[in-house]
């Protein structure tokens, strides 16, 4: 039976799911399934005995989000929308996510959010994973920071308050930490964000995956039309000033928006990869103790997008060495280990506003 949250907003499982799509329900007219597929056939994979009808409405994939700079893999599913229910009256949307300390959340909560507000404006609706405990909860917790501006601690409690074995899981937490410090939203330009996308694109490299120019940041020294039109998306923030030319060329290759801050003094805590890390430990260092920057992947590192593991980043016009990368760390001359690392030594460009 599913908990009641907040008027037109429940909590449940698998089995709450299962039952209405089967069965009807005159309380609840919408439900946003977050399961490791999102696909409605894992209902009857999961019980055998049941038929649910379905018909689409939409899909769509991560790339649509890539200009927002998204870490998701390119060519994933991000939700699914369809009709669905004895009589194709429930509207549902279906994330396809893991219940992993490794997985990644930040880059779901716009979708759910937004249908969950949609969902409680039209009628009511009812959130599930399989157990009802964690992505749900966590996914429900997102949504009371948000619309009720509380703490992650709190809104946690409050829904506990409604349903009190819910427990998401550390890595839930943690980037609900990050929620919370980005203001109760997903900001992209955010150094909490950017610290988060670099996690993940060095735990992709770390497992294995092969790296993707999709996954790469726009490379500035395009025209902002040459760059949408070749590299599929729009170059992203306002901010052009500083900017980082080639000292040879005056080819720009990088902005500051692409600058990933750290900490001054930190060795080798910084390279830990078994844990998010929230913008507290990543306050932004004194750039003049520092002799190099580091900086997002971008796509004219030519030797990134190759595969190396290491290597030279050399201006993609002139071939000038700029600086060096490695996805296992670079130690900056502040002491910081940077994990993963793609710097560009201050001496070898200008910085200028545009």
């Amino acid at each position: 039976m599913p908990y009641l949250v907040r008027e037109k907003l429940f909590i449940g499982d698998i089995s709450d799911a299962a039952e209405i799509l089967q069965n009807g329900s005159s309380e609840i007219t919408h439900i946003l399934s977050v399961l490791s597929s999102a696909s409605i056939s894992f209902f009857s994979e999961w019980r055998t005995t049941l038929t649910i009808p379905a018909k689409e409405i939409k899909k769509v994939y991560v790339d649509a989000c890539h200009a927002a700079g998204s870490p998701l893999p390119p060519n994933n599913l991000l939700y699914s929308l369809e009709y669905a229910g004895k009589d194709l009256k429930l509207v549902r949307m279906a994330v396809p996510m893991r219940d992993t300390e490794n997985e990644d959340l930040l880059d779901y909560l716009d979708v759910c959010l937004n249908f969950i507000d949609r969902s409680r404006k039209d009628g009511s609706v009812m959130v599930h994973c399989f157990a009802g405990v964690s992505r749900s909860a966590a996914i429900i917790t997102a949504y009371l920071m948000r619309t009720e501006h509380l703490s992650q601690e709190d809104a946690l409690q409050s829904l506990r308050n409604s349903c009190e074995f819910v427990c998401p899981n550390d890595g839930f937490l943690e980037q609900l930490k990050m929620f919370e410090e980005m203001g109760f939203k997903v900001d992209r330009s955010s150094s909490i964000y950017k610290r988060f996308r670099m996690r993940v694109l060095g735990e992709s490299y770390n497992s294995g995956v092969r790296m993707d120019v999709s996954k790469l940041g726009p490379d500035p020294g395009l025209p902002v039309e040459v760059a949408s039109e070749v590299e599929g998306a729009p170059r992203v923030g306002n901010n052009r000033s500083p900017t980082y030319r080639c000292k040879k060329c005056r080819r720009v290759v990088a902005l500051k928006e692409h600058v990933v801050d750290h900490v001054p003094g930190e060795g080798e805590t910084c390279g830990e990869w078994q844990k998010w890390r929230n913008d507290s430990l990543f306050n932004k260092c004194n750039e003049s103790d520092c002799s190099s920057i580091f900086i997002e992947p971008l796509r004219w590192m030519k030797a990134v997008e190759e595969g190396a593991s290491e290597g030279k980043l050399c201006c993609i016009h002139c071939d000038a060495r700029l600086g060096n990368f490695n996805w296992f760390g670079i130690q900056c001359s502040c002491g910081s280990w940077i994990t993963p690392a793609f710097q560009i030594h201050k001496c070898r460009v200008d910085i200028s506003p545009v």
